[in-house]
């Protein structure tokens, strides 16, 4: 299958800020990660560059497998849609991406910040736990300590790279193409799209809530509700696309 040119184009972006991230003294990652929006680094840019963020050397797999993912099942669809429908379906599923996981990140930091406020611990005090990780071990006594670590991760976090707009393609692919077998690295059985895809997504669901620690468990380092962001949003597009609601409207 050859590479389409969207799809061309969107991973040498990826490539380029893969390598120019890398550089010393660029700060990369404080300019184009994207913050949560209370966090005084978030900058308006960032749900747009974060997704062509990855992780830092010597981490190589975090690219390879999305970039994989992006040529296999983006050419495919760009190929029956045209560049222009294709572009706009993916950088939506990455903005759905990032909306469900800055909701997470939200309810996270505001559900803590109500709890520490009814314990009356003062501003200057939340501050200190938020920029430095420093809080009085008797406040466990009143506010669950992964509610304090909720808080803290969601605050400070950083979230990179192009998952959110692949779960997207993923979901889409398979609405397509429900009947193509999969091959799976280290599963020698393939699996139909139709099968696989709403798989990987309720594994997603349940580490997400796992490592989101909403039931307790510590942070995986994985945005899961990204994912889940970016397979719903695909899904919504691809079933108002079904129903041809867009029907007079030209892509290309």
């Amino acid at each position: 299958m050859n590479i389409t040119p969207v799809v061309k184009q969107l991973i040498i972006l990826n490539i380029i800020f893969f390598i120019g991230s890398q550089l010393p003294s660029t700060h990369a990652y404080q300019l184009f990660s994207e913050f949560y929006i209370e966090n005084p680094s978030f900058k308006i840019w960032q749900p747009i560059t974060s997704m062509f963020m990855h992780a830092q050397l010597p981490n190589f797999t975090h690219i390879l497998f999305n970039m994989i993912a992006l040529f296999s099942f983006g050419s495919a669809l760009e190929h029956f849609w045209g560049g222009t429908k294709f572009l706009f379906f993916y950088i939506s599923c990455g903005l759905g991406a990032t909306l469900l996981n800055e909701g997470i990140h939200y309810y996270q930091y505001h559900h803590a910040l109500s709890l520490l406020q009814e314990a009356n611990v003062s501003q200057q005090n939340i501050v200190a736990m938020l920029t430095q990780g420093k809080y009085n071990t008797n406040l466990l006594n009143t506010v669950p300590l992964s509610t304090i670590e909720d808080m803290y991760m969601a605050y400070n976090s950083q979230t990179i790279g192009a998952s959110g707009a692949i779960y997207g393609l993923l979901v889409a692919f398979a609405f397509m193409f429900p009947m193509a077998e999969l091959g799976i690295m280290f599963i020698p059985i393939p699996i139909k799209a139709k099968y696989f895809v709403p798989g990987l997504l309720a594994v997603d669901l349940f580490l997400g809530f796992r490592g989101q620690s909403l039931f307790g468990a510590g942070s995986t380092g994985i945005a899961h509700f990204a994912h889940i962001g970016g397979a719903l949003t695909g899904y919504i597009l691809m079933l108002i696309w079904r129903n041809k609601r867009f029907k007079q409207n030209r892509w290309n």
